[in-house]
C-alpha cells in the first residue's frame, strides 16, 4: 500500500509543477525520467547499502574537519558574525578560484557531463554543483560577470537550483540535529530533483553557442586587486542579506500575529493542515500526517533550523520512516525567507537582475518546495 500512496504522491508532484509550467508542450520527458531513475538508485545506495553508510560517514567526517578550519577564521557567537560573514571568506576564495581558472574548468566539464543527463545547459548544470558547495548567495558571485546578460527563463533555473539545496557551511549544524545519512541523501537527491522540476516549470532550449554566456574579461587584475574586489563583493552580499532577511522574517511573524487575532490559528498552524495531505502522498501514516505537515510549514514560513530543532526534540515520537521523510523535506532553502535572501544576493551583484527575481519569488518557493516533497517521496518509497 505505501508504495501505491508514494507513486500516486510522486505523479501529484510532477503533475503540480506541470500545472504551473510556463511552456507544457517543451517539456522534455526523457531526461525527467532518467533523473527520477537515478534519485531512486543514488537514494537506495546511500540509505540502504554498507557502501552508502560508509561514503556517508565519510562526508561527515572531512566536514567536520572543514568546519573547524572554518571556525579559525569566525570565532563570534551571533548570527551575523557566525552565519553571514563567513560569506566573505567563501567570496575570497571564489575569487582565487577564478583568478587560477579552476571554476572554469569546473564548468566546462561537469557542467558538460550532467547536461547530457538533464538535457539543459551547462551552466545551469554547474549552478545547481556549486549551490551545494557554496550556498545559495555565494554561487552568485561566481557568476557576477554573468549575471547581467542572463534572461529571465535561465536566471529562474538559477535560482530554483540555489533554493532547492543548501550550502556546506552549515551542512554541519544539520547533522547535529538529523541523523547525517538524511542529510547527504537530501543533498544528492535535490540536486537531480531541482532539475526535474525546472525542466517542468520552465522548459526552454539552450544555444549550445552561448550556453556559458561568456563575458569579455577587462583589464588583467593582480592577484591582489582581485581578492580585494571579490572581499568587498562578499561584504556588500552579506549586509544585503541581513538586511532582506530581517526584513522578510518580521513581515512573517506580522502575518501569523494578525492570523492569530482573527482566526484563533496561526500562518503557520493552518500551514500545517493544508500541508497533511502531502505528507500522507509523502508515505507518511495519517495520524502522523498533521504533526508532520506542521513542522514542514514550519520550515517553510521561518526557516530549516527552526523546524529541525521541533524534530530534534522528538516530542512528536514519530516513526523511524515518517522521520527519514520529514528530515530529508527539511534540508533546503525553500522557505519565505529565503526568496529575500536570493533577491538581495542577485541585488547587491546586480540591482536590475535582483528586481526580476524578485518579481518571480513565490514561484520560486513553489518550484523549490516541491523539489522537497519529491525528494520525501522518493525517500518514502524506498525507506
Amino acid at each position: 500500500m505505501k508504495y501505491l500512496i508514494g507513486l500516486i504522491g510522486l505523479f501529484v508532484v510532477l503533475g503540480l509543477a506541470w500545472l504551473v509550467s510556463s511552456g507544457k508542450k517543451r517539456v522534455k520527458y526523457r531526461p525527467v525520467i532518467v533523473m527520477i531513475v537515478l534519485q531512486f538508485a543514488l537514494g537506495y545506495i546511500l540509505l540502504n547499502t554498507g557502501v552508502g553508510n560508509y561514503l556517508v560517514g565519510g562526508f561527515a567526517k572531512g566536514f567536520g574537519y572543514l568546519l573547524e578550519y572554518a571556525a579559525e577564521g569566525v570565532n563570534e557567537s551571533t548570527f551575523f558574525i557566525s552565519v553571514l560573514l563567513p560569506i566573505v571568506f567563501i567570496s575570497a576564495l571564489i575569487g582565487i578560484l577564478q583568478y587560477w581558472r579552476i571554476l572554469p574548468f569546473i564548468i566546462k566539464y561537469i557542467g558538460l557531463a550532467l547536461s547530457k543527463i538533464n538535457g539543459m545547459g551547462k551552466l545551469e548544470s554547474y549552478n545547481a554543483v556549486a549551490s551545494a558547495i557554496l550556498g545559495q548567495s555565494e554561487v552568485f558571485i561566481s557568476l557576477k560577470k554573468q549575471l547581467g546578460l542572463l534572461p529571465k527563463h535561465r536566471l529562474y533555473t538559477l535560482c530554483a537550483s540555489a533554493m532547492s539545496t543548501v550550502s556546506m557551511s552549515i551542512v554541519g549544524a544539520y547533522m547535529t540535529m538529523l541523523k547525517p545519512e538524511y542529510v547527504v541523501t537530501a543533498l544528492v537527491l535535490n540536486l537531480f530533483g531541482g532539475f526535474i522540476i525546472a525542466s517542468i516549470i520552465n522548459p526552454y532550449e539552450v544555444d549550445r553557442e552561448h550556453d556559458m554566456v561568456e563575458v569579455q574579461e577587462e583589464e588583467k587584475q593582480s592577484f591582489f586587486e582581485m581578492l580585494g574586489e571579490y572581499i568587498m563583493d562578499g561584504f556588500k552580499v552579506a549586509v544585503v542579506v541581513a538586511a532582506m532577511l530581517i526584513g522578510f522574517v518580521a513581515i512573517i511573524a506580522m502575518i501569523n500575529g494578525i492570523f492569530s487575532a482573527a482566526l484563533g490559528i496561526s500562518f503557520q498552524e493552518l500551514l500545517g493542515f493544508i500541508f497533511a495531505p502531502f505528507a500522507f502522498l509523502m508515505g507518511i501514516p495519517w495520524h502522523e500526517a498533521v504533526n508532520a505537515g506542521s513542522i514542514m510549514a514550519t520550515k517553510m514560513v521561518s526557516n530549516e533550523f527552526v523546524a529541525m530543532q521541533s524534530l530534534a526534540q522528538g516530542s512528536f515520537h514519530f516513526s523511524g520512516r515518517t522521520e527519514a521523510i520529514v528530515s530529508v523535506f527539511l534540508v533546503s532553502f525553500a522557505n519565505f525567507s529565503s526568496i529575500g535572501i536570493i533577491a538581495g544576493a542577485v541585488k547587491g551583484l546586480n540591482e536590475k537582475q535582483g528586481n526580476v527575481v524578485a518579481r518571480f519569488g513565490l514561484k520560486l518557493l513553489y518550484g523549490a518546495t516541491l523539489v522537497s516533497f519529491l525528494t520525501a517521496t522518493v525517500v518514502g518509497l524506498i525507506y
